[in-house]
């Protein structure tokens, strides 16, 4: 493979810019992210209501959510936090008070949930229900075992609406899971209250701590209430009870590092085997510097930007074999290795033509052949509009790009590193599409279409429907209303907005990003790379 030529002005205005915009952006990310972390829930509106949940915490010797998780990984292995942010922007605590991520358990690739005791007790909102959700399917597609390290009040009541139906689908995903052959393992660290108590029902293997571990479907105000007895915590759900008596328990652990200690050994023992093919070949570092790609991407997702260089400092030796490299050129296709594992790269550089769709649809063909992994970086305005486009058949052109990421089975990694609007969302296997993994940068922004270009519809809409009824069209008065639209649009298109509802997986930071996909990369394969031949009917 040829390495990529950067022509990347480190020393331009333009550059400088870009970074300026980017650090200014990971300044408010790292915020959030450091807020998350300490507890308490609030994001940081409320430092004193948070540090008194965390002194809470403490003062029954208890760990924080991502100190058990460090006691449970190995030593100097890392850790890929997903979703961190889940729950900005609503009334939900941000984190959604549960930690989840995948990690190295014993030599074994996991992926691991654990609830953040400091929030509200545990308790399971519309975040945290969609967060679990989504860290379970990764577990399924992936084949990664599951661990749960559980401490919950159950359902935030204030909220059961929001979360009953949906969150009764964790207890159905544990089970296949189990059925799958995918290992469940739950380490109770305090209350597991009402439907809390099916997470270690449910699993294959549990762990109680003893004096510490409460699992019950009624608490003793519950049960008073509905059979009038008095039953005190450890008779109705104590963790030794379940070890001697329920059976519940399969392991009774001293204190919290000893069922950190005992769940390690559970994943020890499950003779583990990953089925992907893994890498073919060593990592090597991308010739050129991470820490450029702060300059790289445009602060205006307008701007275009050269994605062959954000390629060539991700990359195993920037070193990329590209496929079609004159033919639909706004879209980069081509083949290259990330941490040893080979991967087909689809990438926009600018809006998408009949000839890039067609380009696109080909090159997933061949990626499907060869049962390769795709990586997906999105920075796309959409399809071609416009009478010559229309006839030229754009949408039946379109359609076989979409075709084809639709019914790929090889596993999908999606970057998303600037604007991401429209079909074209979907054409570069946007989350409806099944990614196994989304990540976004700071500066990326989603929706139907921009801001203004969705304000201007908009506006010739109204337009039209005021001149046909013989009036006309006042646009000073219908100005106010644009704008407003237009701000709604801007707040509700941001990297922000989408990763608080989970759209993606996380917001990382770009120097960060080879880390992460090869991280992700690794987790892919421990499930096999399958292709298919399998497609609906492309119209031609």
């Amino acid at each position: 493979m040829a390495r990529i030529v950067s022509r990347l002005d480190v020393r331009g205005t333009d550059f400088a810019a870009n970074r300026e915009a980017m650090l200014t952006s990971l300044e408010e990310i790292d915020g959030l992210h450091a807020a998350v972390v300490g507890g308490g829930g609030s994001g940081g509106t409320n430092p004193a209501k948070d540090a008194a949940s965390v002194a809470k915490l403490r003062s029954r010797g208890k760990l924080l959510p991502r100190e058990r998780i460090g006691l449970l990984l190995d030593r100097g292995s890392a850790f890929l936090e997903l979703s961190p942010l889940a729950g900005w922007g609503t009334d939900d605590p941000l984190g959604g008070g549960l930690v989840t991520g995948i990690g190295t358990v014993n030599g074994v690739q996991c992926l691991i949930s654990a609830n953040d005791p400091t929030v509200k007790g545990g308790a399971q909102g519309q975040a945290s229900v969609a967060k679990g959700l989504r860290a379970m399917e990764i577990a399924r597609v992936n084949r990664l075992p599951l661990i749960s390290l559980t401490e919950s009040a159950g359902a935030d009541l204030p909220k059961q609406a929001e979360i009953f139906v949906p969150g009764g689908a964790s207890f159905k995903n544990l089970t296949r899971l189990s059925a799958d052959g995918i290992p469940t393992i739950t380490l109770v660290f305090g209350s597991s209250t009402a439907g809390g108590a099916y997470v270690p029902g449910m699993s294959d293997y549990v762990v109680l701590q003893k004096d510490a571990a409460r699992v019950y479907l009624g608490g003793p105000p519950l049960v008073k209430m509905a059979i009038d007895e008095d039953a005190d915590e450890e008779s109705l759900g104590g963790a030794e009870m379940h070890a001697r008596v329920s059976g519940l328990a399969d392991y009774l652990a001293a204190d919290e590092p000893d069922a950190l200690r005992i769940g390690r050994e559970i994943v020890g023992h499950l003779n583990w085997r990953r089925q992907g093919p893994g890498p073919t070949r060593a990592s090597v570092p991308p010739a050129y510097d991470e820490d450029e790609l702060l300059g790289i991407a445009s602060a205006d997702v307008r701007v275009p930007f050269e994605v062959r260089e954000v390629i060539a400092r991700i990359v195993d030796g920037s070193e990329f074999e590209e496929f079609k490299p004159l033919y639909g050129t706004t879209l980069v296709t081509g083949w290259a290795h990330l941490g040893g594992h080979p991967i087909g790269i689809l990438a926009n550089n600018g809006i998408l033509f009949s000839e890039e769709a067609e380009k696109g649809a080909q090159f997933i063909q061949l990626c499907e052949r060869h049962e390769v992994s795709i990586l997906f970086v999105q920075n796309i305005t959409g399809f071609m509009v416009g009478t010559r486009y229309e006839q030229g058949g754009i949408i039946k052109d379109g359609a076989k790009l979409i075709n084809a990421v639709s019914n790929s089975t090889v596993p999908h990694l999606t970057l998303m590193v600037g604007a991401s609007y429209g079909a074209g969302n979907y054409g570069m296997s946007g989350r409806s599409y099944d990614p196994r993994f989304v990540f976004t940068w700071p500066n990326h922004r989603i929706a139907v279409m921009g801001p203004k270009q969705l304000g201007g519809v908009l506006e010739i809409v109204a337009r039209q429907r005021t001149e046909a009824t013989g009036q006309v069209f006042d646009a000073t008065a219908f100005a106010p209303m644009r704008e407003a639209f237009e701000s709604q649009v801007e707040a509700q298109s941001t990297a922000l907005y989408a990763t608080g509802r989970l759209w993606d997986d996380g917001i990382i930071d770009p120097r960060d990003t080879r880390t992460v996909l090869d991280l992700a990369l690794q987790a892919i394969h421990s499930a096999p790379v399958q292709g298919s031949n399998s497609y609906g009917v492309f119209r031609m």
